[in-house]
């Protein structure tokens, strides 16, 4: 399976506004946190999930979500291809990023913040999560 974008949309009337992404199922999500990174350390990286699929979806501010697929959990070439989404709160969209890759959650503004869908049980993390180095893949501007 590959990373995938679920489009949604928003509305807007004399009401006010509503973000959707009607093509998102809940039906394996198992729990879910918000992320905001901290000026300092605008960059949330690596992890990596053998089990997890994770689903973000960006609540306030702007992102970019960096993903690779790993090809050796122990020692992962360094030439691995880092593909990149930008999201946003003005684009509803929910980047769906399967078991096999490592994640980078990179804020763009200050008080950002991004919703995580996951589908692994919190009592399955500590077999599943595995974590690289900031510095293991370097992003196209070189962080």
């Amino acid at each position: 399976m590959k990373p995938k974008i679920i489009q949604g949309g928003s509305f807007s009337d004399h009401r006010g506004n509503i973000s959707y992404v009607n093509d998102f199922s809940f039906t394996d999500i198992e729990r879910f946190y918000i992320i905001s990174n901290s000026k300092e350390n605008p960059i949330r990286a690596w992890q990596g999930h053998k089990l997890d699929t994770k689903n973000f979806y960006c609540i306030s501010g702007s992102f970019n979500i960096h993903f690779v697929k790993i090809d050796n959990w122990e020692n992962p070439s360094k030439d691995l291809t880092i593909e990149s989404v930008f999201v946003s709160e003005s684009d509803s969209k929910i980047i769906h990023i399967p078991a096999g890759y490592a994640n980078a959650v990179e804020s763009l503004e200050e008080n950002s913040r991004l919703i995580s869908f996951s589908t692994l049980p919190l009592g399955n993390v500590k077999e599943d999560d595995v974590r690289y180095p900031l510095d293991y893949w370097l992003f196209g501007d070189g962080k």
